[in-house]
């Protein structure tokens, strides 16, 4: 059975969110429009390839913004992904960037670390996120005034206060408009739209990130049990998504 069989079952008022995603979509690039110096468009959306980016993609191309998109191509995706990646390069309406990590900083860790060092202690998985994702990510928002996001509150307990628009960061807005969807509305979307997905949703991966880790759930599990599995719950992101230090502005 596939995800789609599985999961598209939209909420009785998924219409209603639709409409407010696409309007929140409008308004944040109203928000910040591109003047005649810029090269780029000021909105970038940040794609992990997952089934709500795919989604936040067909809008985006949809609705014809002015936008562009970015993966953090962290050298150890899944081959499914970077397959999806290529063919959303090949397809989208909107441009679509490919950020990887600095190669002599991959090099020197794993030289140091060795090339299972996520499993050894979580400061060394930390360390490994901070090369493969952080760094990339901060060249990705370099002179960008927001950023749009597939975050949902649904996704795990870390992350059910997740506001539609999040401007905690002195330095660009964080927009994310499906962040009151469900699991279901997601599947819906793409069912009724055929849009391309990761395979490996098919498969019980509902959160795919690098492939060391991430793993498949088993019925009943929380939506982010498959990342970084062998830590504990409350540790278990990346820190892409981690509300900035206000003592911190000038890092980020």
């Amino acid at each position: 059975m596939s995800a789609i069989d599985l999961n598209a079952r939209p909420s009785a008022n998924f219409d209603a969110k639709l409409e407010q995603t696409r309007a929140a979509l409008r308004q944040i690039v109203a928000d910040f429009p591109r003047s005649a110096d810029d090269r780029v468009p000021l909105v970038s959306q940040a794609s992990s390839l997952g089934a709500e980016d795919m989604v936040l993609s067909h809008l985006l191309g949809d609705l014809r913004l002015d936008v562009d998109v970015f993966v953090l191509q962290t050298g150890m995706l899944h081959r499914e992904t970077l397959q999806l990646l290529d063919r959303l390069k090949a397809t989208s309406r909107v441009p679509v960037h490919i950020f990887r990590p600095q190669t002599e900083a991959v090099v020197q860790f794993v030289a140091r670390e060795g090339p299972e060092a996520m499993y050894k202690s979580m400061e060394l998985r930390k360390a490994c996120c901070g090369i493969r994702k952080m760094e990339p990510l901060a060249r990705a928002l370099a002179g960008k005034k927001a950023w749009i996001t597939g975050l949902r509150r649904e996704q795990s307990g870390a992350r059910s206060d997740v506001p539609l628009r999040d401007g905690s960061d002195p330095c660009r807005i964080k927009l994310n408009p499906l962040a009151d969807w469900t699991w279901g509305d997601v599947w819906h979307y793409i069912g009724t739209r055929k849009i391309a997905y990761n395979p490996l949703h098919d498969q019980f991966f509902p959160s795919i990130g690098c492939a060391p880790c991430t793993r498949a759930i088993s019925q009943g599990e929380d939506f982010r049990a498959g990342r970084w599995w062998w830590e504990d719950e409350a540790a278990r992101e990346c820190g892409l998504h981690a509300k900035p230090n206000p003592q911190e502005e000038s890092t980020t």
